[in-house]
């Protein structure tokens, strides 16, 4: 099977004689003009094509070694489950360099000189240890969930499990939601195992860096793989023990191409190679809840922090119909932030929107700066001087004065992340400010250096978006701040109360970590509404019992299995003209399938390209999986080439 190749089928090839090609070897073929990296998948003692058109395999990619057959299986599995070419699959598991022809052989890195050895910290507590004997006590296959609220020493018993597998000879895997986790987790592993070798897996590295990665979990001379979702597909020689930090989150689920759940990934791995698997959350995901309701997953609970002497922090909220906020500051809030800086601690702003401004407004005819290219606002970010699409990434410069009227009088409106900081400049006089978003963080390394001067005291307040919400530990950070959580209330998405009450528990568990008290202050327009009382109360069963009875009302997940179709055209109307042959399709094959209206999607038009989406919905996997097969077959044979089209099964947004 040739790679790269956009085909739902596989290619013959002749092995000529004298070349061994085993099942998962990687080969290099003709192809058409070119040449290509494929996989041998399958063996046969014929073919359907002419013995005149069968090429032969060129060579045998010789510095990799072949897939092994249970690597083939879960590629197959995926293949089948998220109705996606096997190829794609296993590009999906190749790294970039690796698909070349033409590049430099790698070689293994030379494994660790003795034991890997374990450098303990400080002892477990008990909820700790019971919940590493939990793991421990398995036999073959188990997942477990860590259940443990922020603060609570998740990741001592990550270290520990590792350790029990290294013991074993064994291999581990590590998988967090992103990037910006990994320097930390790295270096933390590496201090407790300095004898380990460890190799990183993410986008952020260097072509090179994740080809000899791949080759070091392959080989087995890497015993433990830190790594964000793709690295789910990673080879392994002797793998052990799989963990997902962050099982929640909605960063392992892929939204282009291949969607798949590398955390669902990761359950079915450990399935197959009879190992546990560990999925750690402070807010677990409602399905993994219900999996383990109904017996399916071990539960492990840490109800306490691990710190001696440190709390929940207390979490109120700010009436911001009386307390109205200026540059998007309360003065309850300022309060506070002063407060931190007279005592010499730290603070949090934690306002989910990146750039100066969401829009730019002109009051004198209501013109704002929308996206030509998508349904959606450009950014201000007035440092920049520019507007951008955080969806298509189309850039203009700020007008001097408004398009349509002429007034020079244009407004900036809501806050982002960079009007937060100059704002809090400001009014904070002295205070040492740093900001953390994606826009500040481009160059390598630059994260991990902001996350050393926090440690070390050097800063007073933060200002940052979802990527300071999760993972990290400040232990001079007592008060987080948070803005604008009131724009997830009231969305369409089913999913949204789960998401904004995840979101906030977890960048509320920045507080108070050591033996200082936490406070969270939450400026809303409605004070006194269930889900902030849920999060103030640190009660995440109740939430989630009364979440998961509403979905089972509703027909939701974990109660019900969905899938989309989703559709995008340059043309107006297509998308959703094609998505009505489609529905009329699936109604006539789809006996026990539910199957709804098409839709415009939710960002209606991005990159030029307009999108409409159709939802299917089965009571079970059983009887979703035949039905997507023969849908999707039924699809591929019509003539669609003015629509692009996939299927989302097990759809995050719908």
């Amino acid at each position: 099977m040739a790679l790269d190749v956009p085909l739902d089928e596989a290619f013959d090839f002749r092995i000529p004689d004298g070349l061994e090609a085993p099942r998962g070897a990687l080969v290099v073929v003709p192809f058409g003009r070119s040449r290509k990296v494929g996989v041998v998948v399958e063996h046969a003692a014929s073919s359907k094509v002419s013995a005149s058109r069968l090429r032969d395999i060129e060579s045998l990619v010789g510095d990799v070694a072949p897939f092994k057959a249970d690597e083939l299986e879960l590629f197959e599995f995926c293949a089948a489950y998220y109705q996606r070419p096997l190829g794609e699959v296993i590009a999906a598991s190749l790294p970039p360099r690796l698909r070349q022809v033409s590049r430099r052989a790698l070689r293994p890195s030379e494994p660790a000189a003795g034991p890997a050895g374990f450098e303990a910290s400080t002892p477990l507590n008990a909820e700790q240890r019971s919940a590493l004997e939990a793991v421990r006590t398995v036999t073959g296959f188990q997942a477990v969930l860590l259940h443990g609220v922020t603060g609570s020493g998740k990741t001592e018993v990550y270290l520990h499990l590792i350790a029990d597998a290294l013991a074993r000879r064994q291999q581990a895997l590590m998988l967090v939601p992103e990037i910006g986790l990994t320097p930390q987790f790295e270096a933390r592993v590496r201090a407790r195992f300095p004898g380990a070798r460890l190799a990183a897996a993410h986008s952020g590295l260097s072509l090179g860096e994740r080809a000899q990665a791949w080759i070091d979990a392959q080989s087995g001379a890497a015993q433990v793989v830190l790594g964000t979702r793709s690295a789910v597909f990673m080879p392994f020689k002797a793998l052990g023990l799989v963990v997902v930090d962050e099982e929640h989150d909605a960063s392992y689920k892929q939204q282009e191409s291949l969607r798949y759940s590398a955390r669902d990934v990761a359950v079915r791995r450990a399935q197959r190679l009879g190992i546990p698997v560990v999925l750690g959350s402070a807010t677990p995901s409602l399905e993994s809840m219900a999996n383990a309701a109904e017996g399916r997953y071990a539960r492990a609970r840490l109800r306490e922090r691990a710190a001696s002497g440190a709390a929940m922090p207390a979490v109120r909220t700010i009436d911001t119909r009386a307390d109205r906020p200026v540059e998007g500051l309360s003065h309850a809030l300022l309060l506070a932030l002063r407060e931190r800086l007279t005592r010499g601690e730290q603070s949090l702003v934690f306002v989910n929107r990146r750039g100066f401004a969401p829009v730019l407004y002109c009051a004198a005819c209501t013109w704002h700066s929308t996206c030509k290219r998508c349904s959606a606002n450009l950014v201000l970010h007035r440092r920049e001087d520019e507007l951008r699409c955080h969806h298509c990434g189309r850039r203009e410069r700020v007008p001097a004065a408004c398009p349509d009227c002429g007034t020079e009088d244009l407004a900036p409106v809501g806050q982002g992340t960079q009007r937060v900081e100059e704002a809090l400049a400001g009014v904070l006089t002295g205070a040492r400010i740093a900001r953390v978003d994606r826009d500040s963080t481009t160059r390598k390394g630059s994260l991990g250096k902001v996350l050393e001067e926090i440690r070390a005291g050097r800063i007073d307040v933060l200002v940052g978006t979802q990527m300071l919400a999760k993972g990290h530990d400040y232990p001079a950070l007592t008060l987080v701040g948070v803005l604008g959580a009131d724009n997830a209330l009231f969305s369409a998405d089913f999913r949204a109360a789960e998401r904004l009450h995840a979101q906030l528990v977890q960048v509320a568990g920045r507080a108070g970590r050591a033996d200082r008290p936490g406070e969270v202050l939450i400026q809303t327009d409605f004070p006194y509404h269930p889900l902030y009382a849920a999060v103030a109360s640190h009660d995440f069963d109740r939430f989630a019992a009364q979440s998961l009875e509403e979905r089972r009302l509703a027909g939701f997940p974990p109660y019900a299995h969905l899938a989309l179709l989703r559709a995008e055209s340059k043309k107006a109307g297509e998308a959703l003209e094609f998505l009505g042959q489609a529905g009329r399709l699936a109604r006539r094959a789809g006996e026990g399938v539910e199957v709804f209206d098409p839709v415009p999607a939710a960002l209606e038009r991005k990159a030029g390209f307009e999108r409409a989406q159709l939802l299917v919905r089965a009571p079970s996997r059983q009887a979703l999986q035949p039905f997507l097969r023969a849908w999707r077959l039924a699809l591929t044979a019509r003539d669609q080439r003015r629509v692009r089209w996939s299927l989302d099964v097990d759809p995050l947004e719908v």
